[in-house]
């Protein structure tokens, strides 16, 4: 089948933004629709159509949902939002017996990998990870990190000097854990899988600068090893369609996987400007289940902001 309506959840982040970009460079000839629990989101001005839904965790999301997706009639979702992947993930044999394609990873998967105490418990002896605790008495080395084990972004991340910052920080009232320090080079590697589970491509980009957990400054990199472990990562976790990992080097530079984020990132734009268009590749794999692997420029991306003007009652004036 050839694709034509397509959902972008979580049409305010950069991911979903991102998605839709990268959607009109392609030139996608079918309506792409954004979806947000925030009335005042970008995507929705960037979109061919905008719709309001419930927080992901409400008990009505799905329901709402469903509504949208059956009166545009939506043949795929690409997943952007950390939030709306689990639902989609929990009720894929619904959505797939209503013939929309929800690209995200079963749901045991989404587990793995968005509770970061059990994605360390799962891969640290596979994978090189950085130590990993939730108990402070285990931690004989400073600095060391404190982060929340459900955590998206860099959202109350502390790096802690000595023991009473440790306890300042886990004075948060949510799980918690502690993590070695990794002062090196940060990487985000955009990985494609297809949709039973192969590993497909990877591109390495450098985080030069971050701002609230997303990139604004970054550089394509060319590492076969970042790569290659990467795309084992994703096969070993069986992640279908995109998703994008984190590695971050020691003090001897060795990179180590913090994370992996089941989903399109908040920076996937950049290899869409590298040659690698991953929205436009899900759409081709859902299509014939076959891609053609296009070959990464070697760019740089600087991001600024950009504006969007409403008028009084809410309509777009300018983009």
């Amino acid at each position: 089948m050839d694709v034509q309506n397509v959902l972008i959840p979580g049409g305010g982040g950069a991911a979903g933004i991102g998605a839709i970009k990268s959607l009109k460079m392609c030139k996608h000839q079918g309506k792409i629709v954004a979806s947000d629990s925030n009335l005042l989101s970008a995507g929705f001005y960037l979109a061919d159509k905008g719709y309001v839904v419930p927080p992901a965790n409400s008990p009505s999301f799905f329901r709402e949902a469903m509504k949208l997706l059956e009166k545009e009639e939506i043949e795929v979702i690409l997943p952007t939002s950390g939030y709306d992947i689990l639902p989609y993930s929990k009720n894929k044999k619904i959505l797939e017996r209503k013939n929309i394609i929800p690209v995200v990873s079963d749901y045991a998967i989404l587990e793995h990998c968005l509770n970061k105490m059990k994605f360390y418990e799962v891969l640290q002896k596979r994978f090189d990870l950085p130590y990993t605790t939730t108990n402070p008495a285990e931690i004989n080395a400073y600095p060391c990190v404190v982060k929340p084990i459900f955590g998206k972004g860099s959202k109350n991340i502390s790096i802690c000097k000595n023991e009473a910052d440790v306890h300042k920080a886990l004075a948060l009232k949510e799980p918690m854990l502690l993590q070695e320090y990794l002062p090196g080079i940060e990487y985000t590697i955009d990985v494609l899988s297809d949709l039973e589970g192969n590993p497909l491509l990877a591109v390495p980009r450098e985080r030069v600068e971050i701002k609230a957990g997303i990139s604004s400054k970054g550089r394509i990199v060319f590492n076969t090893e970042i790569q290659n472990e990467c795309l084992r990562l994703a096969k070993y976790l069986g992640i279908q369609g995109p998703s994008c990992m984190q590695m971050k080097c020691d003090s001897e530079g060795r990179p180590k996987i913090m994370e992996v984020n089941p989903r399109l990132g908040g920076a996937t734009i950049m290899a869409t400007y590298a040659g690698v268009n991953f929205p436009e590749l899900i759409l081709k794999l859902v299509n014939s289940g076959d891609i053609e692997l296009p070959t990464i420029k070697n760019i740089s991306m600087i991001r600024y902001y950009s504006e969007i003007i409403l008028d009084a009652k809410g309509k777009l004036v300018k983009v």
